[in-house]
């Protein structure tokens, strides 16, 4: 088979991926090369159960059956979720969902898809989109860090998903910042997701009001109306309270950082998720932490990025990408 005739097959080749997240749930689908032919959307937290989510999500699924042509087809569904477990198929105790307990996600889209279906945690995911149609694409060795809602993680090291022996590896959100620290949404005390999050910015913002007599941009919103974005776009207007929860948070982050450098020696951290699109705001004071907490044979060795995702449909690509990796 010729070449043109082996790529023009290829773009009839269709993967379905789905990104669940604690608020939306995003679907698409998605060629080899990383285009997205078709995308929608459902409200997570509309769905008390997941059955009536999978549901819904099958029940769009036929709508675009009806778009596509005889020549082309779906080879397989790819789930990318919080605490998703890639050897179980189970979303296991979710801190950020409505769904408490275990979830056997793929088994329940199996009842409705006659198709290959993986679940994987939605931190990995993000690394396998980055690792074939991102940043990543020509590294080895690399981790991506998801900030947003919660803070996750994907080691990729030699090409490959760190899974550990029970396929929950991987959590740096879940280690240890500050002893007897902020709650965690996990239960814990003092996790790194704690601080570096959503929830982690808006905390250090009303710390720092409570605390500071500073004139603010900030202190014209309430804890209800108080956004990450808010925070972002006061900070990109100069001021100077708002620069310095990113200062702090990146700091935090970076000296976190350091510790996984160490531990898995990455070409490169890249950051995705809303939180990241703050850019050298965040960028900026955690490299310098990261670097000022390094051995010295790993120092000016490692870049902190911004995912290449980070403008595209970031979560449904990485979700697609899990089945190009599996089945081709």
């Amino acid at each position: 088979m010729n070449n043109k005739l082996q790529k023009y097959k290829q773009m009839k080749k269709f993967a379905l991926g789905i990104d669940i997240g604690g608020t939306n749930t995003v679907f698409g689908l998605v060629n080899k090369k990383g285009d997205i032919f078709y995308s929608d959307s459902l409200r997570t937290k509309n769905f008390s159960k997941p059955t009536e989510l999978v549901k819904k999500i099958y029940e769009k699924w036929l709508s675009i059956k009806i778009l596509l042509k005889k020549n082309e087809n779906i080879i397989g569904v790819g789930i990318g979720a919080p605490n998703g477990n890639y050897y179980t198929g189970c979303i296991e105790f979710a801190p950020n969902l409505n769904w408490k307990g275990e979830v056997y996600l793929s088994k329940m889209f199996k009842r409705y898809f006659s198709l290959p279906v993986y679940l994987n945690n939605d931190a990995n995911v993000a690394a396998l989109g980055e690792m074939i149609y991102g940043g990543a694409r020509k590294m080895r060795d690399f981790i991506v860090v998801t900030i947003g809602t919660g803070l996750g993680s994907g080691f990729v090291a030699n090409r490959h998903l760190i899974y550990g022996h029970d396929g929950l590896a991987g959590e740096l959100g879940h280690t240890l910042y500050e002893k007897n620290g902020r709650l965690c949404g996990c239960g814990k005390k003092g996790c790194l997701e704690a601080y570096v999050s959503s929830a982690g910015l808006i905390k250090t913002v009303n710390e720092i009001l409570l605390n500071s007599k500073q004139t603010s941009i900030l202190r014209s919103f309430n804890n209800k109306t108080l956004t990450p974005l808010n925070i972002q776009k006061a900070a990109i207007k100069g001021d100077k309270l708002a620069i310095e929860v990113y200062w702090k948070t990146g700091t935090i982050l970076g000296e976190k950082l350091a510790d996984a450098v160490a531990i898995t020696g990455p070409a490169a951290i890249f950051l995705t998720g809303g939180i990241s699109f703050a850019g050298n705001l965040l960028i900026q004071p955690a490299k310098e932490a990261m670097e000022k907490n390094l051995l010295p044979a790993f120092r000016n060795k490692v870049n902190i990025l911004q995912s290449e995702l980070l403008s595209k449909n970031a979560a449904v690509l990485g979700a697609a990408a899990m089945v190009w990796h599996k089945i081709t």
